[in-house]
């Protein structure tokens, strides 16, 4: 079983023959991997953009997270560069045995966000990993069409691969973020968006002031919180019910934040 720092770092090239390629290795040398190797670690940072305190947590803290022209990642930057990021790996696959278990460990509090958690985790817990993967597909791949269509072009015309596609190509040309050649999925999927807003919370991307909230505003407050709110009422959806009662409550948390920035 792999560990997550590797799953994010293949999922981030966009495949495990992408991730060896970019490293100049084989790909039956990474197929063999059950975590990144401490050599490979800076590397793989390197052409993925995951912080290394992600792809090897154990070798790495957070707290020894290298950031961009000196910037001080605060303790509600991080927080919400992981919701950003769970998000991004829940959407962007089914979770695995690893996962799951971790998420089931959550414990929560009495805040809103909190209770969210307590809910994904129970959730987690009574969850089969091999069902939640079914359920996966049924919501997100289907058989001619899945049940959900998780992309900002089709909440906001209707149609896949428009105008809201083209807006986030040139936003990630701009913040200098290229997709793997290999990428399966348009840029506007809403796990790549989230992708996205978890590397600029977190530092990984520059884009000046203002780049998250420009992001935000332009990407994901136009439609994600009626995704969520989708997902969490989706025919399909056991598991995933509580991964959209989180990302509909954040969503709002976060439109509201940057709200008041204005």
């Amino acid at each position: 079983m792999r560990a997550e720092g590797i799953e994010q770092a293949i999922r981030a090239a966009g495949s495990i023959g992408a991730l060896a390629r970019a490293l100049g290795i084989s790909q039956p040398a990474v197929s063999n991997w059950r975590r990144i190797p401490a050599d490979r670690v800076v590397k793989v940072e390197e052409v993925t953009g995951i912080p290394r305190a992600v792809l090897r947590p154990d070798l790495y803290p957070t707290e020894d997270l290298p950031l961009p022209s000196g910037r001080e990642l605060d303790e509600v930057d991080l927080l919400r560069s992981q919701h950003y990021q769970l998000l991004a790996v829940l959407l962007g696959q089914a979770p695995t045995v690893q996962l799951l278990a971790a998420l089931g460990a959550i414990e929560g509090d009495a805040t809103p966000l909190g209770l969210a958690y307590r809910r994904l985790a129970e959730a987690a817990r009574e969850a089969d990993a091999d069902a939640v993967s079914r359920e996966y597909f049924d919501l997100f791949i289907g058989v001619g069409r899945s049940e959900l269509l998780p992309y900002a072009s089709y909440y906001l015309t209707g149609f896949l691969n428009e105008r809201p596609l083209a807006r986030v190509r040139t936003d990630l040309q701009a913040l200098g973020i290229e997709a793997a050649e290999d990428l399966r999925e348009p840029e506007d999927h809403v796990a790549i968006l989230c992708d996205v807003m978890a590397g600029l919370a977190a530092g990984r991307f520059e884009g000046g002031a203002g780049a998250e909230r420009r992001f935000f505003e332009r990407h994901l407050k136009p439609f994600a919180e009626r995704f969520f709110g989708d997902l969490e009422t989706a025919r399909s959806a056991r598991f995933y019910r509580a991964v959209g009662a989180l990302g509909r409550l954040f969503m709002e948390i976060e439109a509201e934040a940057f709200a008041l920035e204005n």
